[in-house]
């Protein structure tokens, strides 16, 4: 048996735990009893415990929702309608919110912060690239870093939503994803005004020399610069 084996049948066996016991050692260690898995196979497939089968359940949502992605016909949509439907996949083919508001406790850590951003990151990433992304410049960081907020506030608003089939969550999607349209029509009408354009010359040439990470990789945070 692989570690990933393992692994994948560590996430089934902790999720029926994690409601009460949250993404802990608790619920790891039941789960480990539940299937007859050994500390050692465990530690090897989980060296950070729980907190690696948390971030496999979050990379477990992404999958799902690149593969909702690939099945819906979005071609006759606005672009930013698309952009609001695959948030609206992502949360969508989560079987217990309470798996994913014990995660947000456990990101909410300092010591495991990070961990949340790059998972965050990570989803808006593989959004943008489904959808086709192909900038090459700082555009590559401000679409993604715009989306993680919306796709942050999005997550706090539907975990606490109640409304039938999460009418208020999607509202709210609407209305955050409406706000960061408004900011791009003021970019661009800051990019028509002669003057303003000016004015931003020449912090647009620094910018305009970062480039994305090579690889194009998922967790790919840090920047580069073109000579």
């Amino acid at each position: 048996m692989t570690d990933t084996d393992v692994k994948a049948q560590l996430l089934e066996a902790i999720k029926p735990h994690v409601p009460f016991d949250g993404w802990t050692d608790a619920a790891l260690r039941a789960a480990m009893e539940d299937i007859g898995i050994s500390r050692g196979l465990a530690q090897a497939a989980c060296p950070r415990g729980a907190v690696d089968l948390a971030l496999a359940f979050h990379e477990e949502g992404d999958q799902a929702m690149l593969l909702r992605l690939d099945e819906a016909n979005l071609a006759d949509m606005r672009f930013r309608d698309r952009i609001a439907a695959a948030v609206r996949f992502r949360l969508e083919v989560v079987e217990d919110k309470e798996l994913v508001r014990r995660g947000a406790t456990l990101f909410a850590l300092p010591h495991y912060a990070m961990d949340g951003s790059r998972a965050i990151w990570g989803t808006c990433d593989r959004i943008w690239t489904a959808l086709g992304d192909t900038s090459d410049d700082i555009n590559w960081y401000t679409k993604r870093a715009t989306l993680a907020g919306v796709y942050s506030a999005t997550v706090l608003y539907w975990l606490g939503d109640e409304s039938e089939g999460h009418a208020r969550t999607w509202e709210f999607l609407d209305r955050r994803i409406d706000n960061v349209m408004q900011i791009e029509k003021i970019k661009a009408q800051v990019r028509e005004n002669k003057v303003l354009s000016s004015l931003m010359a020449g912090p647009m040439a620094v910018l305009g020399k970062v480039r994305p990470p090579q690889g194009r990789g998922a967790t790919g945070m840090p920047g580069r610069w073109s000579r």
